[in-house]
C-alpha cells in the first residue's frame, strides 16, 4: 500500500531535476533553458524494474506518494502515466515535440517551461475526470442566431455580482435586502438567503403576500391559530448553484409565477416572450466563473453559460413547477418519480415537463404520518446542464449543478419527521395566492386533523397561557 499522495508543485520539482543532471537524457535543449528533452522509452507493467530504477518518472512517483519502495509493486506504465497527465494538466509547461509519435519511434519528448503568474500547475488530481469540450451536450449553433433585444432599453435592468457575494437583477430605486438568515440545520448552512422580487411593472396581478416582522408580533396575536394554509410559502422556491460540488450561491424566489435562470444580460420583453419567457417571472442569473480557481473547470463551465442566454424556466402553476428548457445548453433533470439510476433523463427544447406535483407530494406525505410508507416523499429537483444526468458519476462532479427546493415541501417534511431545526425567523410568514385548487385545500385539511390528533404545535402557534 502505497503512502498517503502528497501535493507536489511540479515546475519548481521538475525544473530541479533538469538542472541536476541526475537523470541520463533529462536536460536543457536550448541556451535559454526554456526547452528541455525527457526521454521517453516505452514501458510496460511487465518491464524490468532494472530499466526502470533510475528514472524522472518513478522519481515523480515516490515524490507524489504515489510509490514507496518496497512496498508497492513496480508499475513503470503507471508511473509515466502519472507524469504525463501531470505535464498536460500544468499551464506552465507545453509539449512541443512528440518523438514517440513518429515512424520510426524517437524516444523522447520536447518541453517548452512557460511563464505563468500565479500557482497554475497544482491542478487538483480529479482534472483526469473533467469531461473533454466535446463531450458536454450543446445543441448545434443554428446558421442564423435570433435577433435578441440587448439590455439597451430603459425597461431592461443589468445583472450584477453585489458585494457580499449574491447575484440577481440590479432594479432602480428597489434595494436588495436579505431575508433573516437560516439557523442551526436550516438550508444553505447558515448562509442568507436573497429574495430578488420581480419588477414592479410586470408583477403578476394579486395580493401581495403579508409578511410578519417578527415573531413578537405573531405572539402578540395571542387569538391567532394555527392554520397550515395560510402560514406555509406555497410557491416559495429555494436555488441553490453548485459547480464540480462548489457551493456558488443560494436564493429563495418568492415570485408566485415562478422564475427563469440564465446566464447572459438579456431580459424578455412583450414582444420576445417565444424567446425569453414572459416577461413576470423572476430574473435569476447564474453565478459566474470568477472564483473558480481550477483553469479547465472553469474554461469548460464559461463555455456552458455561453449557451444559457435564453435559460431555463421554473414556472407556477396551481401550485405544481413546470420546467421549460429554453437554451441551447441541454439540460438533464432528476426529481419526484425519477430514478437517478435509471439513466440520463434529457428535458426536450421548448417542451414543458412537470417536475413536482404538490398534491402528490402531500398524499405521500400523509401515507408516511399514517405509518403506510417507510419514508417521507422525496422533493428535490436537480438540473444539470450540458452533461448526462443521472448517470454513474456523482453530483459533485457535474459542472453545473442547480437544486430546485419547493420551500412547502420542506417545511411540512421537517415537521412530520420531527426534525424542525429552523427557527421561526428564518422564513417569511405569507398567505398565499387564493387560486388554491380544492384538491389541494382537502389534503391541507387533512393534514392539520393528522397534527392536532396529535397534539403537535405548530411553529406560528402562539405561546400558551
Amino acid at each position: 500500500m502505497s503512502v498517503q499522495p502528497r501535493r507536489i508543485r511540479l515546475k519548481p520539482w521538475l525544473l530541479a531535476q533538469v538542472n541536476s543532471g541526475r537523470y541520463p537524457g533529462l536536460q536543457w535543449i536550448s541556451p535559454d533553458h526554456r526547452l528541455f528533452q525527457i526521454p521517453w522509452k516505452h514501458a510496460t507493467r511487465h518491464t524490468q524494474a532494472a530499466d526502470e530504477e533510475h528514472t524522472i518518472f518513478k522519481a515523480w512517483a515516490v515524490e507524489t506518494g504515489k510509490y514507496q519502495d518496497g512496498v508497492d509493486e513496480p508499475d513503470p506504465a503507471k508511473w509515466k502515466a502519472n507524469l504525463r497527465c501531470a505535464l498536460n494538466k500544468s499551464r506552465e509547461f507545453q509539449l512541443k515535440y512528440d518523438g514517440t509519435k513518429e515512424t520510426p519511434v524517437q524516444p523522447y519528448k520536447i518541453y517548452e517551461v512557460c511563464e505563468q503568474s500565479g500557482n497554475t500547475d497544482g491542478a487538483d488530481e480529479d482534472d483526469e475526470e473533467m469531461p473533454n469540450l466535446m463531450e458536454l451536450t450543446i445543441n448545434p449553433r443554428p446558421s442564423e442566431p435570433p435577433l435578441f433585444s440587448f439590455a439597451a432599453h430603459a425597461d431592461v435592468r443589468p445583472f450584477s455580482l453585489s458585494s457580499d457575494g449574491t447575484f440577481g437583477p440590479v432594479t432602480p430605486g428597489l434595494p436588495v435586502t436579505p431575508d433573516l438568515q437560516a439557523q442551526g440545520g436550516g438550508v444553505g448552512g447558515g448562509q442568507s438567503f436573497v429574495s430578488l422580487p420581480p419588477p414592479a411593472e410586470s408583477a403578476p396581478p394579486g395580493p401581495a403576500p403579508m409578511e410578519a416582522s417578527s415573531m413578537e408580533d405573531v405572539q402578540n396575536q395571542t387569538h391567532c391559530k394555527y392554520d397550515l394554509l395560510s402560514s406555509v410559502p406555497l410557491t416559495d422556491l429555494e436555488l441553490k448553484f453548485q459547480y464540480r460540488g462548489r457551493p456558488m450561491g443560494c436564493l429563495t424566489v418568492s415570485n408566485p409565477q415562478g422564475c427563469r435562470l440564465f446566464f447572459g444580460l438579456l431580459e424578455p420583453t412583450p414582444e420576445q416572450v417565444d424567446l425569453l419567457g414572459p416577461v413576470s417571472l423572476q430574473q435569476v442569473r447564474f453565478p459566474g466563473t470568477a472564483d473558480l480557481q481550477n483553469h479547465k473547470q472553469k474554461f469548460y463551465t464559461d463555455a456552458l453559460l455561453d449557451v444559457m442566454e435564453r435559460g431555463l424556466i421554473l414556472e407556477i402553476w396551481q401550485q405544481d413547477i413546470y420546467a421549460v428548457r429554453l437554451c441551447q445548453c441541454k439540460v438533464f433533470w432528476s426529481g419526484p418519480g425519477v430514478s437517478e439510476h435509471g439513466g440520463p433523463n434529457p428535458m426536450e427544447r421548448e417542451k414543458k415537463i412537470k417536475v413536482f406535483s404538490l398534491n402528490d407530494f402531500l398524499q405521500g406525505l400523509i401515507l408516511f404520518h399514517r405509518g403506510e410508507a417507510e419514508s417521507p416523499p422525496p422533493f428535490d429537483i436537480f438540473f444539470c446542464f450540458g452533461e448526462d444526468w443521472p448517470d454513474k458519476k456523482p453530483k459533485e462532479k457535474k459542472l453545473i449543478i442547480v437544486q430546485v427546493v419547493p420551500v412547502v415541501a420542506r417545511i411540512l417534511t421537517e415537521m412530520f419527521s420531527g426534525e424542525l431545526s429552523w427557527s421561526t425567523d428564518s422564513i417569511r410568514l405569507q398567505i398565499s395566492n387564493p387560486d388554491v385548487k380544492d384538491q389541494t385545500v382537502e389534503q391541507f385539511k387533512e393534514l392539520q386533523r393528522l397534527l392536532q390528533s396529535q397534539h403537535i404545535q405548530g411553529p406560528w402557534a402562539p405561546a400558551g397561557p
